[in-house]
């Protein structure tokens, strides 16, 4: 789509494809963290629970803004469940579990792939000129490098 913005296009088309990949695992993840809030259960229950409301709201909030970002640049974000479907790169989710530790262990597996992810994204929209969306992509793997960080604090003795 036409725009204004002024940023070259060679680096609106990286930070767009970038910017797509994390939309999708983005929605995953926040898709992925209520069916853990939803579904598990034992001792710990009610301040992971909680814990996982909160990381969800987080999620929710780096997400819209990376779909935002698409639509300035010129893109178009797609937030669809079968877009997301094909597009997510994270593994599926278990979806027969209850016990609180396996809910951890997914959660942490999932959460550290799309920290992975937004920190691979700052490095190639850097290098494409875009300092803006890097700039976003920071503060999304900062929120979810704190989130594995909870995650793997609640699997520890």
């Amino acid at each position: 789509m036409k725009t204004h913005n002024t940023l070259k296009s060679n680096a609106k088309k990286v930070s767009i494809e970038v910017l797509g990949a994390l939309l999708a695992d983005g929605i995953d993840l926040a898709l992925l963290t209520k069916q853990a809030h939803w579904n598990l259960k034992g001792p710990r229950f009610i301040a992971i629970h909680e814990m996982l409301d909160g990381f969800r709201t987080e999620v929710d909030g780096h997400v819209d803004t990376v779909a935002e970002r698409i639509v300035q640049l010129g893109g178009i974000a797609n937030g669809t469940l079968q877009g997301v479907a094909t597009a997510s790169r994270l593994p599926a989710y278990p979806a027969d579990i209850t016990a609180e530790d396996e809910h951890l262990k997914a959660l942490t597996e999932r959460y550290a792939k799309a920290a992975t992810g937004a920190r691979d994204g700052i490095d190639q929209t850097d290098e494409a000129g875009d300092a803006d969306t890097a700039d976003i992509l920071t503060a999304y793997s900062r929120a979810l490098d704190k989130a594995v960080w909870f995650l793997e604090s609640h699997l520890q003795n």
